[in-house]
């Protein structure tokens, strides 16, 4: 604001406010599609994330050989993986809602694998000598124990979730935040910019602060 620092290297917050506010159903407009592509990812990304856990507490063979893809998935860089989904299935919501599962089934995964292997084994033995089955022992047992643990990685999945959709629209799309901040940026509109990536964060705590109180009605006896 004092002029020391030049505006298209780094607008005054007087300039985002103002950008914010003149471009602010249009920023709403976009949000809403990226909201739509982040969450239609996360469920995907929460019910592949549920089933690789599932399946590799289950069998260790299905450990031995998921858990190396899943860490591998993790090794390549997001904005590699973007161009190709979008040269494989086009512009649409497709590629966004793949790239979101990708970046947000394996800390589901990772936690809730933790979370069943947690339980306690005695209490395991003593379901065991009461003759409850598999099933049962995962229900009563092993899933209570990966609640906690669940909540805790969907904070990280939801921030993901878009971040993962913004990044995509960067890269092949027709509406969302991650094409608006494109097309500022090719304007240097960097108060725009700003702007957006002011909203991208405080949606990120707006959703982090719901699964938090999720998880709070969820689990009523950790507050007592």
């Amino acid at each position: 604001m004092a002029g020391i620092i030049p505006a298209f290297m780094l607008p005054a917050p007087t300039d985002v406010i103002k950008a914010f506010i003149e471009d602010f159903e249009l920023l709403m407009k976009n949000a809403g599609n990226t909201l739509v592509e982040a969450f239609v990812g996360l469920g995907f990304g929460i019910l592949t994330g549920f089933i690789a856990a599932v399946l590799m507490d289950l069998s260790n063979f299905a450990y031995k050989a998921l858990y190396p893809v899943l860490v591998v998935t993790q090794t390549i860089p997001t904005v590699a993986i973007a161009p190709l989904l979008v040269l494989w299935f086009g512009y649409e919501m497709l590629p966004k809602v793949i790239l979101v599962v990708i970046v947000t089934f394996f800390p589901v995964a990772v936690s809730l694998l933790d979370g069943f292997k947690s339980a306690d084994p005695d209490t395991m033995q003593l379901m065991k000598t009461m003759g409850a089955g598999r099933m049962q022992t995962f229900f009563y047992i092993k899933l209570p124990q990966a609640i906690h643990p669940f909540f805790a990685s969907l904070k990280i999945a939801v921030s993901y979730a878009v971040v993962g959709a913004v990044i995509s629209e960067w890269l092949g799309g027709f509406k969302g935040l991650g094409v608006y901040m494109t097309k500022v940026r090719k304007a240097y509109s960097f108060d725009k910019m700003f702007a957006v990536i002011f909203l991208i964060s405080a949606i990120s705590l707006i959703l982090m602060k719901i699964v938090d109180l999720i998880h709070k009605k969820c689990t009523p006896w950790e507050e007592e």
